[in-house]
C-alpha cells in the first residue's frame, strides 16, 4: 500500500510540474519574445529607410525644384521635366534602354534556363560547374567591364586576335555603333548570369521525379518533357526573374560608363547614364531627379500590370 500510494504522489508531483504556466506568464513570454523580434527588424527598417525611402521621397522633391548642393532649393513645378524632354540625348537613352532590355530578354533570359536544365542533368562533378558558373558574379562590377573593355580593343584584344587565329573578319565590338549595344548584353549576361542559373536550376530540382518518370513512360521527348513538365513547375520562378531582370536591366550603367562611355555617336547611352551626366557633368540635380521619376514612374507602372496579368492568367489556370 505504501509503494501504491507513494507512485500516487510521483506522479501528481509530475503531473505538477508539467503544468503549463499561468496565462500571465505565456503572455509576457510571447510580449518579450515579439519585442526581441521586432528589435532585430529595427535596425533593417531604420537602414533601409534612411538608405532607400529617404532618398527615393527627397528626389521626388528636387525633380520640382532648382537645386545646387550647398544652395536653397527654388521651386520651379514641372519645368525640369520640360527640359530633360527637349534634350536631344532623352529620346537616344529611352530607346537605347530599351533596345538593351529586348536583347538581354533575348540573349540573357533563355541562356540561363538553358545552363540550369544541363547543370540539372549532370551526375558528376555538379559542385564544380555551379561555381565556374557563379565565380562571374564574384567579381566586382567595374573589375569585369575592364576586362571585357580590353577583350573588345579591336587592336590586341582577344576577340579579335581569336577571330583571326580562324581565319574570319574581325569586328568593332563596343568601339562600333551598330555592334556597341549587342557587345554591353553580352558582358551583363556574362556578369550577371550566375545567380539566375542557380535560383533555376533550385526550381529544377524540387521538381518531383515521379512526373519526369510518368511523362517518359507515356513516350515524351526531351522537348515534351521540358514543355509539359519542366516549364509549368518552374512557372512561377520563370515569371518572377522574368519581372527582376527587366527591372535590373531598364537601369542599367556600369557597362555603358566604364566600356564605352556613351559613345559611339550616343549609341550607348542609357536612362540611367543620362542621370548621371545629368547630376554628376551638367550639375544638374533637378532635371537628374526629374529623369529619376520617370523611369520610376515607368517601372512602377509596367510592375503593376506585368503582376495583374501574371496573377490573372493564374488565376484562369
Amino acid at each position: 500500500m505504501k509503494t501504491v500510494a507513494r507512485r500516487t504522489v510521483d506522479a501528481v508531483e509530475v503531473r505538477a510540474v508539467e503544468a503549463p504556466p499561468p496565462a500571465g506568464d505565456r503572455g509576457r513570454r510571447r510580449l518579450t519574445e515579439q519585442l526581441r523580434a521586432y528589435g532585430f527588424l529595427l535596425g533593417g527598417l531604420v537602414c533601409f529607410a534612411l538608405f532607400s525611402w529617404y532618398p527615393a521621397i527627397r528626389a521626388i522633391v528636387i525633380a520640382f525644384q532648382k537645386y545646387t548642393p550647398g544652395s536653397e532649393a527654388e521651386w520651379v513645378g514641372t519645368a525640369n521635366f520640360n527640359r530633360v524632354l527637349d534634350d536631344p540625348e532623352f529620346g537616344a537613352a529611352w530607346r537605347n534602354t530599351l533596345t538593351f532590355t529586348l536583347l538581354a530578354l533575348l540573349i540573357g533570359f533563355a541562356i540561363p534556363f538553358v545552363l540550369a536544365l544541363v547543370l540539372n542533368e549532370l551526375r558528376h562533378a555538379r559542385a564544380f560547374f555551379r561555381v565556374v558558373v557563379y565565380l562571374p558574379v564574384m567579381i566586382p562590377p567595374v573589375v569585369s567591364a575592364l576586362l571585357w573593355k580590353w577583350f573588345y580593343d579591336p587592336g590586341a584584344g582577344l576577340a579579335n586576335e581569336a577571330l583571326r587565329f580562324l581565319h574570319l573578319p574581325t569586328s568593332n565590338w563596343s568601339n562600333g555603333a551598330d555592334t556597341a549595344l549587342v557587345s554591353l548584353v553580352i558582358v551583363a549576361t556574362w556578369a550577371n548570369m550566375g545567380g539566375t542559373v542557380l535560383i533555376y536550376l533550385a526550381a529544377l530540382q524540387s521538381i518531383p521525379g515521379e512526373l519526369y518518370e510518368a511523362a517518359e513512360l507515356d513516350g515524351a521527348s526531351l522537348w515534351q518533357r521540358i514543355r509539359h513538365v519542366t516549364i509549368p513547375q518552374t512557372r512561377f520562378v520563370i515569371l518572377m526573374l522574368m519581372l527582376l531582370q527587366i527591372i535590373a536591366t531598364m537601369q542599367v550603367f556600369t557597362e555603358p560608363f566604364v566600356i564605352t562611355g556613351g559613345g559611339p555617336e550616343n549609341a550607348t547611352v542609357t536612362v540611367l547614364y543620362l542621370i548621371y551626366k545629368y547630376a554628376f557633368l551638367y550639375n544638374d540635380f533637378g532635371g537628374a531627379c526629374a529623369l529619376s521619376v520617370m523611369l520610376l514612374a515607368l517601372l512602377g507602372l509596367f510592375s503593376a500590370v506585368y503582376l495583374r496579368l501574371t496573377r490573372s492568367s493564374e488565376e484562369a489556370a
